[in-house]
């Protein structure tokens, strides 16, 4: 693969990493947070899955295989495709402004943010996470990206199913009322069509 197009999407998560770090700075106090050990059944799964992505030579060829061709055009489609998530990512970012954090939390006043991409999901930072996997996938051509996707999603179903329990939880409810419930009825939860 030419270098001068392959380092495209590894620039793309890096610029992205740096985004989320220098954004992450103002968030509101947290309330409560996840353990330690419930932060890492998500975060392991998810540097596994980028890892099967981004590492240049995956030890055995079992998952090396090409799925779609070693092709610029291929690649481009790639990138495309996670410049797309991406995006989808930050303007989920944007529109939680404080309420955001990496870790399941829960800020004290906590605002239920229903507008920009919460209007299409609950999640969307999760599902634009899931589309730079899938472009990812598609720029490496490998097996292993379809690996990786479906380990990403595996660690982003069940971080979001543990922020969906805090969400109901009795005293949440009570800060929502039937709101947080009516819009988790009314709006998918990763995945359009999927509640």
């Amino acid at each position: 693969m030419n270098v001068s197009y392959h380092s495209i999407v590894p620039g793309l998560w890096i610029i992205w990493l740096v985004y989320w770090a220098a954004s992450s700075r103002s968030v509101k106090p947290t309330r409560r947070r996840e353990s330690a050990v419930s932060r890492a059944a998500h975060i392991v799964p998810l540097t596994v899955a980028a890892l099967l992505i981004a590492l240049p030579r995956f030890p055995g060829q079992a998952l090396e295989g090409r799925f779609l061709p070693n092709a610029p055009l291929v690649y481009g489609i790639g990138a495309c495709i996670v410049v797309a998530g991406l995006a989808f990512t930050v303007w989920a970012r944007i529109h939680l402004g404080r309420n955001w954090r990496g870790t399941v939390t829960l800020k004290y006043g906590h605002e239920l943010v229903r507008s920009g991409p919460y209007r299409i999901v609950r999640h969307p930072i999760y599902t634009g996470l899931l589309v730079v996997f899938a472009g990812s996938a598609i720029a490496r051509s490998e097996w292993r990206g379809i690996v990786a996707v479906f380990i990403a999603f595996a660690a982003l179903w069940r971080k979001l199913r543990l922020e969906e329990r805090w969400m109901v939880e009795r005293w949440m409810v009570e800060t929502f009322g039937n709101e947080y419930l009516e819009y988790r009825v009314g709006v998918a939860a990763l995945i359009l069509f999927v509640y």
